[in-house]
């Protein structure tokens, strides 16, 4: 028998949750609000626009996107979330399980491990077909079995005796397909972390299962987002009306996160505040409690400033996947473009 790992309602009740939960940006539906000349322009937006990386690795990055309209923003995070594709563990074939996880729950938990196969490799797999190509699939073996070891004395606790208690994300085994032992090797298409816990198992207790790897998108189930997360805010902006000096200085600097506003000698000797980053200002509004600084601070977000943040599951580099949201987005645009021409 076979477990997909959710049914088709779960997982479109999941997206309306995640998409629900964060506040959008919004900006203006036509130009000329609040007295601001926004008429979009090509060459006014080649002139502004720019991408300024503060920070990347091989799992996270955080950048600036600058002088672009909220709703593009947006469109890439969503794109992030649900239509970069990646690979998942889509079928269990259950041949053996006498462990304490139903099938159903076993079957759920295999699909949400993350696989580091790079989905741009492979293809989506037909409906209809139920086996799969070596264009479209992979295939793992999951056996394992859970005995005592004889060498360990007969009075200890059975947690010491045991031999494959605990089953990891290790114990998953590749099987190639056709001639994929040729282009891929089991660390290109493996679980990314091979310490994983899938179970616990006692003495006699047996995992024998098949699995199947498909490519997807988070749109038709959370497994397939290529992230952990995706998301972005408006920069902040600190300006500080008058001086403050003295112990309204130290006062003024502890209303904000550390970074944020920083002190200087001043003429007198005091010290005195200034800004040094409103970049790290998460908006609390502590200042607002003090009668003297309340109306000494002006605090903004710069409106086509956003500090956007990936963080990616592992499978592909969160540079990589930006590169593929906006592909998509590309080719939405190319289709609607495409539907307006007929």
């Amino acid at each position: 028998m076979w477990h997909q790992n959710s049914s088709r309602s779960q997982q479109q009740s999941y997206h309306r949750k995640s998409y629900h939960s964060q506040t959008l940006a919004c900006a203006s539906d036509y130009p000329g609000t609040c007295g601001i000349d926004d008429t979009w322009k090509l060459s006014k937006f080649k002139k502004n626009f720019r991408i300024v990386i503060i920070r990347h690795n091989n799992l996270e990055m955080e950048f600036d996107m600058i002088g672009i309209h909220a709703g593009i923003a947006n469109a890439l995070r969503r794109i992030l979330l649900s239509e970069v594709p990646s690979m998942a563990i889509e079928k269990v074939f259950v041949y053996n399980n006498t462990s304490i996880i139903q099938d159903e729950v076993l079957a759920h938990r295999l699909g949400l491990i993350p696989l580091k196969a790079d989905p741009r490799l492979f293809e989506y797999r037909q409906k209809d077909d139920e086996d799969g190509t070596e264009q479209d699939t992979l295939e793992f073996e999951l056996k394992v079995k859970c005995t005592l070891d004889p060498s360990v004395d007969a009075s200890a606790p059975v947690r010491d005796k045991k031999i494959n208690g605990s089953v990891y994300t290790k114990h998953i085994k590749w099987l190639p397909i056709g001639a994929q032992g040729n282009m891929y090797t089991a660390q290109d298409v493996g679980p990314i972390h091979d310490d994983i816990l899938i179970s616990k198992m006692m003495p006699g207790h047996e995992l024998d299962l098949k699995l199947h790897a498909v490519k997807g998108i988070g749109k038709d189930h959370a497994k397939f987002s290529p992230v952990a997360t995706a998301f972005y805010r408006l920069h902040p902006e600190v300006t500080l009306l008058k001086d403050i000096e003295g112990e309204a200085a130290e006062r003024l600097q502890k209303c904000f996160s550390p970074g944020v506003i920083g002190l200087e000698d001043g003429k007198n000797g005091k010290k005195k505040a200034k800004v040094l980053s409103a970049r790290y200002d998460t908006c609390s509004r502590n200042v607002f409690r003090y009668d003297d600084l309340k109306n000494a601070v002006k605090m903004e977000r710069i409106r086509d400033h956003y500090i956007f943040t990936i963080e990616s599951v592992g499978a592909l580099p969160p540079d990589v996947l930006f590169t593929e949201a906006v592909k998509v987005l590309k080719q939405k645009c190319r289709t609607f473009l495409e539907e307006l021409n007929r």
